[in-house]
């Protein structure tokens, strides 16, 4: 996330570097009137350039080898030229692009509702539906996002650029305690064997108030979006979102990732001597084992080695949507193995929409406190990505401009988490996985992302895809998405590395990780901190379960520590001793990125800002 430390002023930023050997193509402008457009129309529909232009699209599509004198030519190969947000798109560049946006975000946006569903024991009907809303919303709010309405008093909806949306990995590590404290409170039941082994019974009420909850926090990232721009930076510089950002990552590594590869993240995990969860992910499955089982492991380890083979040897096509790959291989052998349940697949419908199922929308009090302050999150994580795709589109990051397509951003951001909430979707933010793609296919123009916008449309309204996505064994997913969170840690080490560790930020940086990292491992700490409180009301037990849930949430403690001593503590002086922009992203304090370059462009502005995402 970009942010300008105490001190540092913020520099113009220019894309300067901009490369004579590729004839740019020439600006989009439409013939006036009624026949104008409808010449438009026929034109791109008719002509060779309307379809595929002058595009080079064996260099998207063909491999790449990292060695011999074909390596020698690939990296020599002239790039294709830049498409910025208005420019003329070939329409088979814009249906291949789209589609490219999508299946670089598909993973990212099925995995939450999987892992929600997971986590309250839902039934696979409703699972299903999840997984099509989710795809649904995106689609829809991803629209929003992607537009540019001005509001009264000089402000906007939307950012103006190819910004899509996705179900925020933020919320996951919050609900996580959120649930736990339902169940532990008997607002959702458990079974106790008479082995003492006790099981979650399914608690769909549970994710309604998490909506619910979801719905009315939602207010306050809309109100952060008309704050001015340099005052959050100021609260929340890249020393206490990059110390979320490692923790949202890690933490779901531990709560999901790793346990879907040893075989589920249910309660099979926890070796029970009875009841359906004695193997994994049940005792119905087609070939059910004991969780940690080494074919488990090998399934997972073959999705994962696929997301490596494909970075190393895939066209630039297939290297943006590499989880998918990841996944489709796993699935392969998986099936060919007998570990995959095609009874989703038969369930499913095939065509469905929103609110085929739903969920008692209900606000639970004690979640109120964690919510608020994950939209807080959403907002920083919002402003961050919103720099780089302004970043990558070539596009000024300084100026009131750019600050209005913050504002716009962050406002359409919480109005999606508003509108998804209605949707019986969990929170939505702007994903970071869609800027790699403008890097390397050199398209920034918004018509892409429509497209993109349409295909997952269609993803969730098939509900045959839906049944698809939830047929794909633990282990599978559990390889693709270890890999998945671990990226979202890395991206927080990289937001880290834009501070100069002085000794006050070493000194913060302690101080949050000893909160975060604790609770990471030692989850229980925090659960008995009000036991020895007698008789309390309702009001004060509420307030009590909000603390419990918080400090429970490794990256919310973390970021409360963070934030609070990098308000209070003052900065020492001689500690201001770099020149504005050193270490810092382009975004921040003018450190420039050249995207022009085919070599290693495409590295370079993914690593300006990357969201806890991916497939985000």
């Amino acid at each position: 996330m970009s942010s300008t430390p105490e001190g540092v002023e913020p520099s113009t930023s220019t894309v300067t570097h901009q490369p004579t050997s590729t004839a740019q193509p020439e600006p989009y402008a439409t013939r006036p009137g009624f026949k104008g457009y409808i010449t438009d129309v026929r034109e791109r529909l008719t002509t060779k350039d309307g379809w595929v232009g002058d595009y080079d699209f064996a260099w998207l599509c063909m491999p790449t080898l990292p060695f011999g004198k074909a390596a020698a030519i690939s990296r020599n190969r002239r790039p294709p030229p830049f498409f910025s947000l208005n420019e003329r798109l070939p329409l088979v560049l814009a249906l291949i692009c789209g589609l490219q946006h999508a299946l670089a975000m598909l993973a990212g946006l099925i995995t939450p509702p999987i892992i929600f569903a997971s986590a309250l024991n839902l039934d696979g009907e409703t699972q299903a539906y999840m997984i099509s809303s989710s795809l649904i919303a995106c689609g829809i709010l991803s629209l929003v996002q992607m537009s540019r309405l001005r509001l009264p008093g000089g402000y906007f909806l939307g950012t103006g650029l190819l910004s899509v949306v996705g179900t925020s990995f933020a919320t996951l590590s919050t609900a996580f305690a959120i649930f736990n404290s339902m169940y532990a409170n008997g607002t959702c039941t458990s079974t106790t064997a008479a082995d003492g082994t006790i099981t979650r019974d399914p608690c769909p009420d549970a994710y309604g108030m998490l909506l619910g909850t979801s719905l009315i926090c939602s207010f306050l990232e809309m109100g952060m979006s008309f704050v001015p721009v340099r005052i959050l930076r100021r609260i929340f510089p890249p020393l206490v979102t990059g110390t979320v950002v490692v923790l949202i990552g890690a933490s779901l590594i531990g709560s999901s990732g790793i346990l879907d590869w040893g075989g589920g993240s249910n309660d099979c995990s926890s070796f029970p001597t009875s009841g359906i969860f004695v193997k994994c992910p049940t005792i119905f499955a087609p070939r059910p084992l004991v969780w940690g089982s080494p074919e488990f492991i090998g399934l997972g380890f073959l999705s994962f080695v696929t997301i490596v083979i494909t970075e190393m040897f895939g066209s630039p096509f297939l290297k943006n949507a590499s989880i998918i790959v990841g996944l489709v291989v796993g699935c392969i052998v998986a099936g060919a193995a007998g570990y995959i349940d095609g009874s989703s697949i038969k369930t499913a419908p095939a065509i469905t929409f929103l609110w085929v199922h739903t969920f008692k929308i209900r606000v639970y009090p004690p979640a109120i406190l964690p919510m608020l302050a994950v939209y807080i999150s959403l907002a920083m994580e919002a402003i961050g990505d919103i720099t780089a795709s302004a970043e990558v589109s070539r596009l000024e990051v300084d100026g009131p401009e750019f600050d209005s397509r913050i504002q716009g951003g962050v406002l359409s951001d919480g109005i999606g988490g508003f509108l998804s909430a209605l949707f019986t979707v969990t929170p939505l933010s702007v994903f970071a996985q869609n800027n790699g793609v403008i890097a390397i296919t050199r398209c920034a123009n918004r018509g892409a992302g429509r497209i993109c916008c349409c295909f997952l449309l269609l993803f969730g309204i098939l509900g045959k895809i839906s049944g698809v996505f939830l047929a794909i064994p633990n282990s599978v997913l559990g390889g693709v998405t270890t890999f998945l969170f671990a990226s979202v840690m890395t991206s927080g080490l990289r937001v880290l590395s834009y501070i100069r560790w002085t000794r006050r930020d070493r000194f913060i940086l302690a101080a949050a990780m000893s909160f975060g990292v604790g609770d990471l491992l030692v989850p229980g700490i925090f659960e008995h901190l009000f036991d020895g409180v007698k008789n309390p009301n309702s009001g004060l037990e509420g307030l009590f379960e909000s603390i419990t849930i918080v400090l429970s949430t490794p990256f919310l403690s973390a970021g409360i520590v963070a934030t609070t001593l990098n308000l209070l503590l003052p900065v020492e002086q001689g500690e201001n001793f770099a020149a504005p922009g050193a270490g810092l992203p382009r975004g921040a304090a003018g450190h420039e990125v050249d995207v022009e370059d085919g070599s290693g462009s495409h590295d370079e502005v993914n690593s300006v800002e990357e969201k806890k995402q991916v497939v985000h």
